[in-house]
């Protein structure tokens, strides 16, 4: 497209294609990096030991003899009080690296705890289990693997009648499955994903939160694409995940948060997302974004960006699939109030949390890449003035600012029509002046697009001392030979 030969660019529709070429690959790559940026973390339930509260003293670090001792303390004591106190400094040792390393090291030390685990007596059980969880949220792999006994018991548990229970199990479950290969293969062929279906079924919203846990867990695996998700969407999960995002009074933040993960997850992966739209995706995620739109609006909770950025993802990435065309109508919504809720968003983002400024600018990016009516909607609710707003933010913010306008532009002359005049030729001299290469060459692909479909903001691009701006740029490898087709073009008028 940029080419030196006649020393001008010629207006022809392979101009425009080369353009959405580019950025498509540009987009390829965006995603690419998102599905790469996963967030591994470990949940730690200390709240759950109500007779810490108040103390003041640090557990010690115990040796290898006082491990042992609780140990025989635990399984052989007189009274259950005694049996349970012991798994109670057992459990406080555990929190630390060192007594962990001491444990799992000790011959018959896990065999022992999956006997407690296993007993009859529900103190027991539960102390036993909580041991389990401070083992579980060690950085160590071995760690998690000398847990591998008994997680086929955590799993059993979670169809037990204790909600506090089974919390504990799938959380526990949640921090092995993130660090060990080894607990992820017995756990596939011992049912987990049966196992975390029937849990979804759970009226208990701490149950709801900690499963989606564990499964956004268990979706980050490297081997998910080909043998975890596969059996996720063959199972009832993804219509009870979808369930879980409906806007209204049920909604809970804590558990919309992890399922929202989930779903994103899932969705990079790429397996089957046409199966996510037909069950309605889109349209569920839509009306979440308004929902949170409106949320923003009449509260200043920081922790709506916790929802409000896997739900995003989601929705960016679901656009980009050729299904979303095919079946029709899947956003159930008008566009303008997809578009309004959209900026909303921004504009909270960019007084509250600029880092998610990216996520939303890539929505937007997708909703208008391949829709006139979308672009219409950010044309007739007068928004380029406010997206032009943004450029300062980064480098980043101002190459997908720029990359949203070109999806404007290029849909052909009325709509350049619509975006002059106004402040964006201005903007983009002033662009012209920043260091970063990307940002540079959005701006010369936009002001391309003006040029080839509003003649006239050639006259006022030379008034204003364009060419002068384009000097600066001549000599970058990257962009000489865009800035000398451009210039040309401006010349020849």
């Amino acid at each position: 497209m940029w080419s030196r030969r006649r020393g001008h660019l010629r207006p022809t529709v392979c101009g425009v294609e080369e353009l959405r070429r580019r950025r498509r690959e540009q987009e390829a790559a965006l995603r690419k990096a998102r599905r790469e940026q996963q967030l591994v973390s470990k949940r730690l339930l200390r709240e759950d030991a109500p007779e810490e509260a108040g103390e003041g003293c640090v557990a010690a670090i115990l040796g290898e003899a006082e491990v042992q001792q609780f140990l025989r303390q635990a399984q052989r004591g007189t009274e259950e009080k005694e049996r349970e106190g012991a798994l109670v400094s057992l459990r406080r040792g555990l929190q630390h690296p060192e007594t962990q390393q001491t444990f799992i090291q000790l011959e018959g030390s896990m065999r022992t705890l999956v006997g407690l685990l296993t007993s009859n007596q529900a103190l027991l059980q539960l102390e036993a289990a909580r041991c389990l969880h401070e083992l579980s949220h060690s950085e160590q792999s071995t760690i998690a693997e000398a847990c591998l006994p008994a997680t086929s018991y955590l799993l059993t548990y979670l169809s037990g009648h204790s909600s506090d229970f089974i919390e504990l199990c799938l959380y526990t479950l949640g921090n092995l499955i993130v660090e060990s290969e080894a607990v992820r293969r017995q756990l596939l062929p011992q049912g987990i994903v049966p196992a975390l279906a029937a849990c979804i079924q759970s009226p208990h919203v701490a149950v709801l939160e900690a499963l989606g846990y564990a499964l956004s867990q268990l979706l980050q695996a490297k081997e998910a694409p080909e043998k975890i998700i596969p059996s996720i969407l063959a199972s009832t999960l993804p219509q009870h995940m979808l369930q879980m995002l409906q806007p209204g009074p049920k909604l809970n933040p804590g558990v919309a948060v992890e399922f929202a993960w989930c779903l994103h997850y899932i969705i990079c992966s790429q397996i089957s997302n046409p199966l996510l739209i037909g069950h309605g995706a889109l349209s569920t995620l839509g009306l979440l974004l308004l929902d949170l739109a409106g949320a923003v609006q009449r509260t200043e909770d920081a922790g709506l960006e916790l929802l409000a950025c896997p739900v995003l993802r989601c929705l960016s990435n679901l656009l980009t699939e050729a299904a979303v065309e095919t079946v029709g109508g899947q956003m159930q919504l008008r566009d303008e109030r997809v578009v309004a809720a959209l900026f909303i968003l921004l504009q909270f983002f960019f007084q509250k949390q600029p880092s998610l400024l990216p996520e939303g600018l890539w929505l937007l990016n997708n909703l208008t890449a391949n829709s006139p009516s979308f672009c219409t909607s950010l044309l007739s609710l007068d928004l380029i003035e406010p997206l032009l707003q943004l450029l300062p933010v980064s480098n980043v913010v101002s190459i997908m600012v720029l990359t949203v306008l070109c999806n404007v532009a290029e849909k052909g002359p009325a709509y350049c029509q619509r975006l002059w005049p106004g402040p964006l030729l201005p903007t983009l001299l002033h662009t012209l002046a920043f260091s970063d290469t990307e940002v540079v060459g959005q701006s010369l692909e936009l002001l391309h697009l003006l040029f080839l479909y509003q003649p006239e903001a050639v006259q006022v691009f030379l008034q204003q001392s364009g060419l002068q701006a384009l000097e600066r740029h001549q000599e970058e490898a990257q962009l000489q030979d865009r800035v000398y087709a451009l210039r040309q073009t401006a010349l020849q008028g």
